[in-house]
């Protein structure tokens, strides 16, 4: 699939395979024995941890050691507080993901201003530059995975229905990217829906956002949730109203991908690759480390998921077999040879 989003300053995708290291590179790397911190916003979703696990082995691969990984659980006052601190330690780079754009802009400035290379995944913080403030952005394209998630929900949706958007209400560049294309999609492709937003600002909170959603828009006949658990959320909210709606979400979570095979309310999964984006991330963090410096923006595409080819995808996502809950839920298809 084509990447069709910008970067964070309108840059043109280099797709992340086609970023890679030269022999001479990849010895010298291993001679150096850099040292690397990751910073996640989250180290409990299937999406992150595969994502680590991408980074983790390309950085040994090339002879990195990754020295901390560090669990934000989601707060931005945590996330500053250990950039800050560090900056202060001796490592050789850090990969970030931020997790507010404006307020975290001097924390990750921070790092690079020590002289270590930064790295950042899915989004740059307000006024950060490439090349300056930055090695590189390292993402899916969001924008990409909206539009999946649009073109997905538009089938099951009649004519003139109303549609809801959960919202992440926080300053956070990938889900921001999700939204406006999903919005983009559906106005030029499905004008006759309208659209409602609910948001939320953290993911215990999307079960009741969507109730509230509901409450006000009892007429609501899809939903489009930014990413896959609160999509959950979302999920147990429309049947403890005793409805059946249709979602769309982004990434393929163990509990939405068999919710999608057992023909529950999910029904379409813009799929992320965060193992392959990690490996992109450990090899731009390497060229950087190497004064070579990567494209400013490096992006993969997403994978639209329905029920007919869930497992195929759970396979492609996660390298590994569809466990058996998902085989389990999975509908029997028919042998059309």
């Amino acid at each position: 699939m084509a990447i069709t989003g910008l970067g964070p300053h309108g840059e043109r995708a280099v797709p992340a395979n086609q970023v890679g290291l030269s022999d001479a590179d990849a010895d010298a790397a291993r001679n150096r024995h850099f040292s690397v911190a990751v910073v996640l916003h989250t180290t409990m979703s299937d999406w992150a941890k595969e994502e680590l696990a991408g980074i983790v082995a390309t950085l040994g691969r090339y002879g990195a050691a990754v020295v901390e990984v560090i669990d934000c659980a989601f707060d931005i006052d945590r996330q500053i507080s250990e950039l800050r601190r560090l900056a202060g330690e001796p490592v050789d780079a850090v990969v970030s993901i931020p997790i507010g754009s404006s307020r975290a802009a001097d924390a990750h400035r921070a790092i690079s201003t020590a002289g270590k290379k930064l790295l950042l995944l899915d989004n740059a913080p307000t006024g950060m530059l490439p090349g300056k403030d930055y090695v590189s952005v390292i993402s899916t394209d969001n924008f990409g995975l909206g539009q999946i998630g649009a073109e997905l929900l538009a089938p099951h949706v009649a004519q003139g229905g109303k549609i809801g958007v959960l919202a992440y209400g926080v300053d956070f560049f990938a889900t921001h990217e999700r939204e406006i294309a999903f919005r983009k999609w559906m106005a030029a492709h499905r004008p006759d829906l309208s659209l409602v937003r609910g948001k939320f600002a953290d993911v215990s909170q999307a079960r009741s956002a969507t109730a509230d959603l509901l409450h006000t828009n009892p007429d609501l006949a899809g939903l489009f949730a930014v990413w896959d658990v609160p999509a959950t959320g979302a999920a147990a909210a429309i049947l403890d109203a005793g409805k059946t709606i249709p979602i769309t979400t982004v990434d393929l979570g163990n509990d939405v991908a068999a919710d999608l095979a057992g023909g529950g309310l999910i029904k379409g999964i813009a799929a992320q690759l965060p193992y392959d984006q990690g490996v992109a991330a450990g090899i731009a963090t390497i060229l950087g480390l190497l004064e070579r410096q990567p494209p400013p923006w490096i992006a993969l595409p997403g994978l639209g998921v329905t029920a007919s080819n869930v497992v195929e995808a759970y396979q492609v996502v996660w390298r590994a077999p569809a466990p058996t809950a998902l085989l389990k839920a999975r509908k029997p298809r028919k042998n059309t040879a």
